[in-house]
């Protein structure tokens, strides 16, 4: 009996602590003031961001159209190149000697022909001989033709003025039908290509329609912003239906040659919001990767609601989904309160709070 009494004198303790505490958490939340203030609905700018991949406006692949060694390599990995200069020389020596033979046989041909001409014209042979003479002149001359075009693929020349990449294959390597050399990348201009979703697209074709051609920044991978902006040119014709996605194309100049075909970096697009909801990013906190802020009901009591965020702005977010114009939510001591606590507060007007703050305007 005195161990039973023994035991239910702590319990009651215990109950008597835990009810004290309880009362001096509400009692707190009761006697703190908190601030509390609204979401702003106004038109804004937000900078979007997109991943992007960098492109040379002319990429190419330089393969070798006749076989033999590789006689000659003329330029180095890196360098630039002009229109028209010599990159790799392929042993002509064959093709030198399949030229003159053509060209023995064309001339061989047109003294036939000049002689069957004459006799023609004294009736000694028939028209037919004739006609069959200048054929083999016209035979032997696409012959040349041919053997000049086949000395002439010898010489690999740059066709646009460019930068040469890696060499692939070195001086006195013997060269097939169809091998790839090198590739050249015309680098004065680039084309960026990012996708869009399918919401950001529209916002974007409604923002062309009202201030025209769409100028865009890059962010290169040093996270510095590429000094030159660029101009939004071209849109795929339709969206990924995997991704819901649809690609767009930039245009950027490049004169001091500093983007490389192949970097990568990101795009970031100036989107213009109509009717945008903006509330403090301090006014919400993060539980297992969702956004929730706490709203302040009609009887002063706090409840913690989640919302989804559709833009981000320095200190600011968009709110997309659940939140209204006249709510009230807290602003400061967001871990002080918990679901259901009756608050004291007082209220600030959301253009005030959003005044002290960074926000990009019309």
């Amino acid at each position: 009996m005195r161990r039973i009494i023994i035991m239910l004198a702590g319990l009651c303790a215990l109950l008597c602590h835990t009810s004290c505490k309880s009362s001096k958490g509400e009692e707190n939340s009761a006697t703190t003031k908190f601030l509390v203030t609204s979401p702003l609905k106004m038109d804004t700018v937000v900078t979007r961001e997109y991943v992007c991949q960098i492109r040379s406006i002319r990429n190419i692949e330089l393969r070798a159209q006749e076989k033999g060694y590789l006689q000659q390599v003329a330029v180095d990995e890196g360098r630039p190149v002009k229109t028209g200069q010599l990159l790799f020389s392929i042993m002509p020596k064959l093709y030198e000697a399949e030229q003159a033979k053509a060209e023995a046989e064309t001339k061989a041909a047109e003294i036939e022909l000049q002689n069957t001409q004459t006799l023609a014209d004294k009736n000694i042979v028939s028209k037919n001989e004739l006609a069959l003479a200048n054929a083999k002149l016209q035979k032997a001359k696409a012959e040349l033709s041919l053997a000049k075009t086949h000395l002439a693929f010898t010489e690999i020349r740059a066709p646009f003025d460019g930068i040469i990449n890696r060499l692939n294959l070195k001086q006195g390597s013997l060269v097939g039908d169809g091998d790839l050399l090198t590739t050249l990348s015309d680098n004065s201009r680039m084309w960026v290509y990012f996708n869009v979703s399918e919401p950001e697209y529209l916002d974007y074709e409604a923002s062309v329609k009202s201030k025209g051609e769409m100028k865009v920044n890059l962010l290169m991978a040093n996270k510095q912003v590429f000094k030159y902006p660029g101009v939004v040119e071209t849109i795929e014709g339709e969206f990924n239906n995997e991704t819901g996605n649809i690609a767009f194309r930039a245009t950027f100049p490049n004169p001091d040659k500093l983007l490389r075909h192949g970097e990568t970096g990101s795009i970031l697009m100036d989107m213009q919001l109509k009717n945008a909801l903006i509330i403090p990013q301090k006014a919400t906190m993060e539980v297992m990767d969702k956004k929730y802020v706490f709203v302040v009901d009609k009887n002063n009591i706090v409840r913690m609601k989640p919302i989804t965020i559709s833009a981000e702005m320095p200190d600011l977010y968009v709110v997309k989904d659940g939140l209204a114009e006249n709510d009230r939510i807290l602003l400061e001591g967001l871990r002080k309160v918990k679901d259901n606590d009756k608050i004291t507060f007082d209220y600030e007007e959301p253009a005030k709070v959003i005044a002290q703050l960074k926000l990009p305007t019309e």
